[in-house]
């Protein structure tokens, strides 16, 4: 028997499915094994308001943005203008964020049969890829200016910046009512809420320029928040590029999830087990369990499927029940088993 169920997961390749399906069709040598969808369900649960948020938001930050690299040109501050590329950072995670739960609505179609919610991979691996760019150029600029005498405009500095204080953090406090229900914002809130702190930390360098005269200071701290920005933005790309690859998402426990299935009563075995994102929120399985005695199998397809969501956040489960076990063990996991199966329909469960 096969579970699929989609709330918030995500799926293998399309062929990788035609392949197999053909190949049992054609062979049927294997007892029979019953393959069920469940119910679909693409809502993300995130409050309809929120989307007002994150347009205000979004909104905020452009027009912060466009205002600190004015004025970085115009007071020679490299701190503001390095402080700019960070908040444009911030629009950037804004909008993927945003976008993410908006396409995470969008129905799928004949040609994406899944829907658009994979694009939201795609966009994170171009924003890691375009700030480090970014990153690099200041962070050029900045050594240059260390073998220089340039003027800095300290109160300037100190007038911006102060103001990115009150943008960053009237931002966070529109996201803080739903951090602990949405995964996207709570990432924007405490990302908010950080840059916050990064503001306060150039206006700080501001009033130090203007009490010692140390025009050193504005590239140190220019450099010191390009390499905030790189730790952030180093993460957001080694986890692109995972998820492209389609490797285990970060925080799910591989093994433990082995050991899970190891433990189900009437389970003789278990091979083919795959975990990969479809999103940047979206987690989905496949797995072949060996359960050679059919009675209660739609009993413990519901109990594996709500667990895989409560207890691991794995809300796209594809298991299929074998009746005897195949000439492979676990461990290697290397092709595919035959089985004929039929359609009938089981409860999905909400991750």
């Amino acid at each position: 028997m096969n579970l699929d169920s989609d709330e918030h997961g995500a799926h293998p390749h399309a062929e990788r499915r035609a392949a197999h399906d053909a190949a049992s069709r054609e062979k049927g040598s294997h007892p029979q094994v019953e393959h069920s969808h469940s119910g679909h369900d693409h809502r993300t649960g995130l409050p309809a308001d929120f989307g007002k948020a994150f347009a205000i938001g979004i909104a905020l930050n452009v027009t912060y943005v466009v205002v600190q690299a004015l004025f970085g040109l115009i007071a020679h501050s490299l701190a503001l203008l390095s402080d700019a590329g960070h908040n444009l950072s911030d629009v950037l995670g804004l909008l993927l964020a945003w976008a993410a739960i908006m396409l995470a609505r969008k129905r799928p179609t004949a040609h994406y049969t899944y829907g658009l919610r994979r694009s939201t991979i795609l966009a994170s691996l171009a924003n890691a890829t375009l700030l480090l760019v970014a990153i690099g150029c200041i962070t050029w600029e900045a050594i240059r200016r260390f073998g220089t005498q340039e003027h800095v405009a300290g109160m300037t500095v100190i007038w911006v910046a102060a103001c990115g204080v009150a943008v960053n953090w009237l931002t966070a406090m529109l996201f803080m009512a739903g951090r602990k229900e949405d995964l996207n914002v709570r990432g924007a809130f405490l990302h908010m809420a950080a840059d916050a702190a990064v503001s306060a930390g150039v206006v700080v360098a501001g009033f130090l320029i203007l009490l010692t005269g140390w025009w050193w200071l504005d590239p140190a701290v220019s450099l010191l928040i390009n390499g905030v920005v790189v730790w952030g933005t180093w993460g957001l790309l080694r986890d692109s590029v995972n998820m492209a690859m389609d490797a285990v998402p970060a925080g799910i426990d591989y093994v433990g999830v082995q050991n899970y299935f190891r433990q189900l009563p009437a389970i003789d075995d278990f091979h083919h087990l795959h975990i990969w994102a479809l999103s940047t929120t979206e987690t989905a399985l496949t797995v072949h369990l060996v359960k050679p005695d059919p009675e209660g199998d739609d009993a413990l397809l519901g109990r594996v499927n709500r667990e895989l969501g409560s207890r691991f956040g794995i809300g796209h489960a594809t298991i299929q029940f074998e009746r005897k076990r195949p000439t492979i063990s676990s461990a290697t996991q290397i092709g595919e088993s035959d089985c004929v199966q039929k359609e009938s329909t089981v409860p999905g469960a909400r991750t």
